[in-house]
């Protein structure tokens, strides 16, 4: 008769092949195809349990055919959730369970518009964009400037882009509607010429208007209807708005020197103070206020502040008004308060300036900055000497963007709050808060965009190159789609990760086990520590994740999956992972596949990459992942493989069993809780068949006294602890009659009393 050291070792010695042969078997080959041709239609437990075949496929693999019949035991654990330490599953002893629970997901898709992670991605992309804004008007400055100075024509200017939207923004002109003709006209007009272009065109429009407004306020001043007067005041304003687009054309023409035809002057296309008006109109007219803005504010003011004469002059010229109220925190504050506080004597405790100090340190500020007389007057150059224009001009660049700040944080907070309730596409667009700050963070202007095209794109498949939001070819409106998580009939569905949360929790727990196995006291308190500190990183960036290249880019998360599948990251090249990450999982003969540790495989499939390193919702569709597929189907050959050397030699199915389980052994309680290891146990040690039946605390310090559980990690110890079993296997079981097929294939507790059983479910 063989002995049982040397059948474990026929078999184990190549496993991988003796495992081939187990695959290329009919009825394992054809139940493995069937499973994994039918896996992904399976979307319920309902669905699960219904098809016999990958029920009890799938029961098998995880070592729990025996107890396939209790179905409803079963539907408990797979509905657990297992990211709930007192989910039916987490609290059951037999970590089979758990480990058979994980490779599901039927408790873990959660359907969501906008993941945390995508909402941090959104702040981030609205600071950014808003920065770039900001930086733009001076990029679009400097280089408007540049091209005056070599422009040859009008007709160059419109034909520039770039130039042609510095010049309408510049006068607040619709970019998206305009004729060329018409701007060429006014560029090309002598507003002082009656016989120019702009005044055949305009100027009997302007004296309309003109009269028209004077008429209206005539009419203001004569009528003592408060509602008339109202009305007449909404009818002036249509006019003065209207009067206002007609002037800013008049302002266009005479800010440039364009000949009649067209061309360039001797002296060029624009004067240094034509030039220098038209970018204050524009830094005017940004709806962000940028640090270019407020040096040509602070330009202007010092420019002017010299000529200043009276204290209302302040207040008539507006950017002068709007400086100083910004310079001094004053932009809540009426002109009445901000002129007692500039005409007011600080020697004096009762002065407007001292008093309104005591709320607003502000105007105390202000009245220090200047030198106006008590009648408000005050001599030209006299207005500030150098150290108050310092002062004043430091306070302005520490405070012109307070409140575009304040307004930015408390986008943010709409933001938020309104993404909050959004469940639907319709009801993100009825979001004010919501749909503008999201296409301004992308970049789109919310007065450009038609709403009906924004819901096309938020509905669309981003896995068919074919969808809507493709054919736009605007990285912008891709940039939006992947921001949301909607499906095609606007509801919201499960948001498309680098891995599904079932699978971060699998990896979460798993590493927290080999980072932890063996620790006690201090050291233990420390791996936790470092456990918890890496996984709460790995959590929030894995989800942020778009590609393999950027997952393989970051040391930090490879190093947790590695050590979370028992792989060694010393071993693991950059070019190993990038060939691994490259592999097609249907093909055998892919580079993972070709691994001799499945695990490399089984890695690869739980992440939802492409072969081409692209997110992809179709890798991963149904219940489970492309990796736990290939796991369940290795899992499925090698019980498959135990169990027919256990037909031969119930020992060989032992020492096999053990040699599987050895390095998962964490706890003498693992031991305790499991009968065919505890078989192997006894007999290795040479226990009596009593040792059962004492007390489980006993037992446990047995274990450990007889068993150095870290060694288990050793493959080296774990095949001389075989070794050892294999040959008191044979001394104690020539004749004996309890078959260790009974211990393999009872539910884990048979040959345990239910003493014993309390007690390991109570740790």
């Amino acid at each position: 008769m063989v002995s049982t050291f040397l059948s474990y070792d026929i078999v184990s010695r190549d496993l991988q092949r003796s495992l081939d042969r187990v695959a290329k078997q009919t009825n394992v080959s054809k139940e493995a195809e069937y499973y994994k041709a039918n896996i992904g239609k399976v979307k319920t437990v309902d669905d699960f349990m219904k098809d016999t075949r990958i029920y009890n496929y799938a029961v098998k693999a995880y070592g729990l055919e025996d107890m396939a019949y209790a179905k409803a035991f079963i539907r408990k654990v797979l509905e657990s959730d297992l990211s709930d330490d007192n989910s039916f599953a987490n609290k059951l002893t037999d970590k089979r369970y758990r480990d058979f629970a994980a490779s599901f997901n039927f408790n873990t898709t959660t359907t969501i518009a906008q993941t945390s992670s995508q909402i941090d991605k959104m702040l981030g992309l609205y600071s950014a964009t808003m920065t770039a804004q900001e930086e733009g008007a001076g990029d679009e400055t400097r280089y408007f400037n540049a091209m005056m100075g070599q422009l040859q024509s009008a007709d160059q200017l419109l034909s520039d882009e770039r130039l042609r939207d510095y010049l309408l923004t510049s006068f607040g002109l619709d970019k998206s509607n305009y004729s060329r003709d018409f701007l060429k006209g006014v560029l090309t007009s002598d507003p002082s010429d009656p016989a120019s272009f702009i005044n055949q065109q305009l100027g009997t429009k302007r004296t309309e208007l003109q009269t028209q407004i004077s008429q209206l306020e005539a009419q203001v001043d004569a009528s003592t209807d408060p509602e008339e007067r109202i009305a007449l005041r909404n009818r002036m304003f249509v006019f003065m708005n209207n009067l206002e687009k007609v002037n800013n054309y008049y302002d266009m023409a005479g800010a440039f020197s364009f000949n009649s035809d067209g061309t360039v002057p001797a002296g060029g296309a624009q004067t240094t103070a034509q030039m220098e008006a038209i970018n204050s109109r524009f830094f005017s007219n940004q709806q962000r206020l940028s640090t270019a803005t407020a040096t040509n504010e602070d330009t202007y003011f010092k420019s002017k502040i010299g000529s200043i004469t009276s204290v209302d002059q302040l207040s008539t010229d507006t950017r002068l008004f709007s400086y100083i109220r910004t310079a001094f925190n004053l932009t809540d504050t009426f002109w009445s308060n901000i002129r007692s506080a500039l005409t007011s004597d600080l020697n004096d405790p009762q002065s407007a300036a001292n008093l309104l100090g005591k709320t607003n340190p502000g105007f105390l500020e202000l009245a220090k900055a200047f030198n106006f007389n008590a009648d408000g007057s005050v001599a030209a150059g006299n207005a500030q000497n150098a150290t108050q224009a310092a002062q004043t001009s430091s306070f302005y660049f520490t405070r012109y963007n307070d409140q575009q700040d304040e307004n930015d944080e408390q986008a943010v907070q709409l933001y938020k709050t309104a993404m909050g309730r959004i469940k639907t596409v319709d009801e993100f667009l009825n979001s004010t808060d919501a749909y503008q700050f999201s296409l301004k963070a992308v970049g789109l202007d919310p007065a450009e965009v038609a709403p009906f095209t924004i819901k096309q794109v938020l509905q669309s498949d981003l896995s068919d190159t074919n969808s809507f939001v493709y054919q736009l070819k605007d990285e912008r409106y891709l940039t939006l789609a992947k921001a949301f998580n909607f499906g095609k009939d606007g509801n919201p569905t499960a948001p498309l990760t680098a891995q599904s949360s079932a699978t971060i929790t699998t990896v979460g727990s798993r590493y927290t086990v080999a980072q932890t196995r063996f620790l006690t006291g201090t050291e233990l308190k420390d791996a936790q520590a470092k456990a918890k500190e890496e996984l709460t990183y790995y959590t929030k960036q894995i989800t942020a994740v778009e590609t393999a290249s950027q997952f393989l880019s970051d040391s930090r998360l490879v190093n947790v999956v590695l050590k979370a599948y028992g792989l060694d990251p010393k071993t693991a090249t950059p070019d190993f992972l990038k060939q691994l990450f490259a592999s097609d999982l249907s093909d055998p003969k892919s580079f993972a596949n070709q691994q001799k540790n499945t695990a490399w495989a089984e890695m690869v499939g739980a992440f939802n990459f492409d072969a081409n390193g692209n997110l992809s919702r179709q890798v991963n569709s149904g219940v489970q992942s492309r990796g736990k597929i290939i796991e369940t189907e290795n899992n499925f050959e090698r019980l498959t493989l135990e169990e027919e050397q256990g037909q031969e030699n119930n020992g060989v199915r032992l020492a096999l069993y053990f040699d599987r389980k050895a390095k998962d052994i964490t706890s003498p309680y693992d031991i305790l809780g499991d009968t065919a290891l505890l078989e192997f146990f006894r007999v290795t040690f040479q226990m009596p068949e009593s040792f059962g039946s004492m007390n489980v605390d006993k037992q446990a310090a047995l274990v450990k006294s007889k068993l150095d559980l870290a060694s288990l990690q050793d493959p080296d110890k774990v095949k001389k602890l075989v070794s050892r079993f294999t040959a008191l296997y044979d001394l104690q079981n020539t004749n004996a009659s309890a078959s260790a097929l009974s211990l393999l294939t009872s539910s884990g507790s048979a040959s345990i009393s239910a003493d014993l059983l309390s007690s390991l479910q109570r740790r």
